[in-house]
């Protein structure tokens, strides 16, 4: 596979800042729902396997795909009842729409299953075999209250700032966000 500076001018792979823009994309997890958190792990492991590389930056309800499952986070008495009402981990997740109640989650899983769709679980596994960068959002996870000895899945990085995210995606051909 050609490398970027073998295709395009150099003037074309600068960024703003005068870095040169690598073959990488950099995503920012702001979602927990089960469709857009699917789509993140698509577009990423998509991406990481077509040889870019790919962090994914978990911010607020996005941090849900990186959470273990059945993990209860949270020490004071509101991060304990956000952690009861946020219940996260990738089984937890249900669909931005018509979740009615679970219901939603258990048919979409079926369907995608169906479907021989890879589930959440399988494209998270992927995605660590790809090597794809996961990092907390630092500020996030303080306020949510987790504890990244504990809550957090193998694979995740330190919990990091969004200076260190902005530093990452400078450098990217592509940044989404989802």
């Amino acid at each position: 596979m050609a490398k970027p500076e073998e295709i395009f001018p150099e003037s074309v792979l600068k960024a703003i800042g005068g870095k040169p823009v690598k073959n990488k994309l950099s995503v920012v997890v702001l979602s927990g729902d089960l469709d857009k958190v699917m789509a993140a792990f698509i577009i990423g492991t998509g991406a990481a396997a077509s040889g870019m590389e790919v962090t994914m930056f978990f911010t607020f309800w996005g941090m849900k795909a990186i959470q273990k499952d059945g993990i209860m986070t949270g020490k004071s008495l509101f991060g304990r009842m956000l952690g009861l009402m946020n219940r996260g981990g990738l089984k937890a997740i249900g669909p931005s729409r018509l979740n009615m109640g679970g219901m939603g989650r258990w048919m979409f899983k079926l369907m995608m299953k169906q479907k021989g769709v890879a589930s959440l679980s399988e494209l998270y596994d992927t995605a660590v075999e790809l090597g794809i960068k996961m990092m907390p959002c630092q500020m996030s996870m303080d306020v949510m209250e987790y504890d990244p000895a504990k809550d957090f899945k193998p694979n995740v990085t330190e919990p990091v700032g969004v200076a260190k995210f902005l530093e990452e995606a400078s450098e990217s051909r592509v940044t989404l966000f989802i």
